[in-house]
């Protein structure tokens, strides 16, 4: 194991002998690092804590430090990350509170930019990317392959949909739309399919084609909300992703941005 001399690490941690713990970091009880993760320098490590394989922190980040919540007196919650992520300098992931499960998620391959804030609770899927100083408030969901960009404050207990891009320095106070684009050029808006995104993942130009004609009957067309549901759920061929579609602006607590 690469334990740097200036490192502490405690005696009641996990950490496989594959890890590199760099100058000046702090790793407490109770958190397990999986294999081939690296922390570069001045990291911060506190448990309950579990970490996946292949990892890597950069200097000055704080993960899993006790969650900001008035209410939170000092509950063994947790945060769980995955493998092949990237935390880059001064971000900050907080465990959960009771209140809201007791669990912070993180999952695989995401890459989490300098100065970013992910808060108690809240829910990070696979792929995903947090721009510079984005901020989550508890109870967050971001879903698979979404992209948050810059400075973009999201209001606790919002959801985030798949394959979603946010554009820099949006507030977000409501659930945003899976595959949209949404951004704060005009007033807080969505604007649209996220086509460039689709394609880059794979998506055939029929699956796009269907994206963008229920898209069309959600923000272009005279139906409101409802009505828009409806007609899309009498499209025998709409496809899995227009479902997909549906059910996240059904189960929305929040309102979703139109």
């Amino acid at each position: 194991m690469n334990i740097h001399s200036t490192a502490v690490v405690d005696p009641k941690a996990k950490v496989h002998s594959s890890c590199e713990i760099g100058p000046h970091c702090v790793v407490g009880a109770n958190v397990e690092l999986g294999e081939n993760c690296r922390l570069l320098s001045h990291v911060a490590l506190q448990g309950p804590t579990t970490i996946g394989s292949y990892n890597t922190f950069f200097p000055f980040c704080s993960i899993g430090m006790a969650p900001q919540d008035l209410t939170y007196k000092g509950e063994p919650t947790r945060l769980e990350m995955g493998d092949h992520n990237e935390i880059r300098e001064f971000v900050t992931i907080n465990r959960g509170t009771v209140k809201g499960g007791g669990i912070t998620r993180v999952g695989n391959h995401s890459l989490i930019m300098a100065y970013c804030h992910i808060a108690h609770d809240c829910q990070i899927g696979d792929n995903v990317i947090m721009a510079n100083a984005a901020t989550l408030g508890g109870h967050v969901t971001v879903e698979d392959w979404a992209q948050v960009g810059a400075l973009c404050p999201v209001h606790h207990f919002v959801r985030i949909g798949k394959y979603a891009f946010v554009g820099g320095g949006t507030t977000i106070t409501r659930d945003v739309l899976p595959f949209s684009k949404t951004a704060a050029e005009r007033g807080t808006s969505a604007y649209g399919v996220n086509a460039v995104g689709l394609e880059r993942r794979g998506f055939s130009k029929e699956r796009i084609r269907k994206i963008h004609h229920a898209y069309k009957l959600l923000l272009a067309s005279k139906l409101n909300t409802s009505q828009a549901l409806e007609k899309m759920k009498s499209e025998a061929d709409r496809g899995e992703d227009v479902d997909l579609l549906i059910r996240f602006i059904e189960s929305s607590e929040r309102g979703v941005i139109k």
